[in-house]
């Protein structure tokens, strides 16, 4: 099959969007999981979202004239995030994705991002192979949680809106857990009035864009992603991404009621330093 790999343009989100969802429900339905997207409506807001922000690149896959499979790069951080990369199930298996891949990956090596780092389904043996081959080290397997809201306060921790004055300290923040920041994300969450800080003794030990499958949080302890776990209002999305080797975290979580939906693996090029510090995953990193 003959097909070309060109720029996303927004006017592509309804297609890309459709196979979004087509995919997802398609290789998870074949393996007895509920799809990242509930729906196609909810796939076509995410990928238009992405299509018309400008911290992301998007490329898309055409044969003859039809869109066939799309694949984005975040590029709000200083660490690039990859995904969601998804095929029309009718041209799986015909080098659409390795070609989306490495799109993405040449744009990285172009922008001179140090590191490059996506989410892997845990049931896709596929995608495991393709990210292997094209040079992706597995660092961290990763439990998917949802369930009822906590609504319990950690004593002596106090959790607030972020504000644009919090964005330094959380960035300094970042910085010590995991080597590098992740400030495009938390400046759009704390400007869309859902990202989140944890005090404790007066000054910030942990924040997050969201407890959500497309948020990330930090904290010094596993106390303040405990803290933070706790206020959230709900748990958007197929749920939040708890390291499992978190060990106490993550038996605190089912015993708060929550229950593992899935898992995944977070797969790295270049640079990546071992988090010094607690940390959720978000669905890109």
């Amino acid at each position: 099959m003959s097909f070309t790999i060109r720029r996303g343009l927004a006017a592509d989100a309804p297609e890309c969007g459709r196979i979004c969802y087509s995919a997802f429900a398609a290789v998870a339905g074949g393996h007895n999981f509920l799809p990242d997207f509930p729906d196609a409506a909810v796939a076509t807001a995410a990928i238009g979202m992405m299509l018309g922000h400008s911290g992301f690149y998007g490329v898309v896959a055409e044969s003859n004239g039809k869109i066939i499979g799309s694949n984005f790069l975040d590029e709000r951080n200083s660490i690039a995030g990859v995904g969601p990369i998804t095929i029309d199930p009718e041209q799986q298996s015909r080098g659409v994705g390795a070609r989306l891949m490495r799109a993405v990956m040449e744009r990285s090596a172009e922008k001179g991002f140090p590191g490059i780092r996506l989410l892997q389904a845990g049931y896709n043996s596929s995608s495991l192979s393709l990210y292997s081959k094209l040079g992706f080290d597995v660092r961290e397997h990763v439990s998917c949680l949802q369930g009822r809201a906590i609504h319990r306060p950690i004593a002596g921790y106090s959790v607030r809106p972020a504000t644009s004055d919090d964005l330094a300290s959380c960035n300094a923040l970042c910085r010590r857990v995991h080597g590098a920041e992740r400030s495009g994300e938390l400046r759009d969450a704390q400007s869309q009035g859902v990202a989140r800080v944890v005090e404790r003794g007066g000054r910030i030990t942990g924040y997050t864009t969201q407890i959500a499958f497309f948020g990330h949080a930090v904290g010094e302890t596993t106390d303040d992603l405990r803290a933070l776990i706790s206020a959230a209002e709900s748990f958007v999305g197929p749920g939040f991404l708890v390291p499992s080797r978190n060990g106490e975290l993550l038996r605190w979580c089912l015993s708060e009621g929550l229950r593992i939906q899935q898992s995944f693996t977070v797969m790295t090029m270049g640079l990546y330093n071992e988090p010094a510090g607690a940390y959720l995953t978000s669905v890109s990193y």
